[in-house]
This record gives C-alpha cells, sequence and structure tokens, in this order.
C-alpha cells in the first residue's frame, strides 16, 4: 500500500475482531512511532501498551466502551514528558505536538499492516495518569485501540481544499 492509498485507507474503528498482532507486525507499528521526528530530536514521547485482557478494568475507568476496553486485543496510550521536550522561544512546550506525531506514525503504519485504529482524546486523563502511573510532567495524549477491524469504512467528510489551504495569510472574515 502506498503512503498516499494508506492516508486515505485509514479510519476509525470502532469494532475489533479479537485475532491477536503477529509480533512482527506490531514490532513494525512500534518502530514506526520510535521513528517519528521530535523537536530538537528529544523524543519526549513514550507508547504504553495495554493487552485488554491483563487492562480491561483500567481501559474501562479512563474510556468506557466496549470497542476500546475489551474488543481489541491491545491498547497503546501515547504520552509526553513535557519537561523533555523542547519549549519554543515564546514559551511553546512541544512534547504534546511531538507526541501526536509519533501518535499518526503509529496509526499510520497499523493501517498500512491491515490493523484498525481510533484516536482517542475524550478520555478521563486523571483515570489514566493514575492508572499508567505516570510520573509528575508526563502528560496522557491519546489512547487508540489496535486490532484488526470488524467494521467497514463509512465516507469520510471532508472539507474543500479551499478551506483549509490558504496562500500567504490566514484569509480575514
Amino acid at each position: 500500500m502506498s503512503l498516499y492509498e494508506t492516508v486515505s485507507a485509514r479510519y476509525s474503528v470502532r469494532a475489533y475482531r479479537p485475532d491477536a498482532i503477529a509480533e512482527d507486525v506490531l514490532d513494525r507499528v512500534l518502530e514506526a512511532f520510535r521513528a517519528a521526528p521530535t523537536a530538537a530530536n528529544r523524543q519526549p514521547i513514550g507508547a504504553i501498551l495495554l493487552p485488554t485482557a491483563r487492562y480491561g478494568d483500567l481501559l474501562r475507568r479512563v474510556y468506557d466502551k466496549d470497542w476500546f476496553a475489551e474488543q481489541p486485543p491491545l491498547v497503546v496510550a501515547v504520552c509526553a514528558d513535557r519537561e523533555v521536550g523542547w519549549h519554543r522561544r515564546d514559551g511553546m512546550a512541544y512534547a504534546d505536538v511531538d507526541a501526536t506525531i509519533a501518535m499518526d506514525h503509529l496509526i499510520l503504519a497499523a493501517t498500512a499492516e491491515g490493523l484498525g485504529t481510533c484516536w482517542v482524546g475524550a478520555f478521563d486523563p486523571e483515570a489514566a495518569r493514575e492508572g499508567l502511573g505516570l510520573p509528575a510532567g508526563v502528560e496522557p495524549i491519546a489512547f487508540t485501540p489496535l486490532g484488526y477491524p470488524a467494521d467497514t469504512p463509512r465516507t469520510k467528510r471532508r472539507k474543500p481544499m479551499e478551506a483549509l489551504v490558504f496562500e500567504g495569510r490566514w484569509p480575514q472574515e
């Protein structure tokens, strides 16, 4: 699958088969996460692997949906260490951006491997921090189930290009 086919094929999967993910497939997906660019190459990121059979109770506290906590064989939590990450000259912390880029690499690699994902940001951050044992300064950024889809993609709705891409300046109302 080409990069462009992968980008087009990715969708938010909300039904998973219980099939195990082969170790070599998981390794390639995690290598894509590791290979993601980060500001000043600081790599203030981490991925916590949560097999649903073992961590289902925690996952239910984090985000109480069957397709998240029970159906897939694995859920991945992507975190950012804000103390390690680079800061822009105005103070903006880039660790969250770095974690987001790495998550995107992970979900695109998963798609290329025939796996499904669903970017979950609507989780309980306190339950995540406590359940994952995150130290001060480390923030849970996003979760994704990881497994083989048991559904079919729906038609994606996207804004037209001219509503998203501008030349020179942001459009004025």
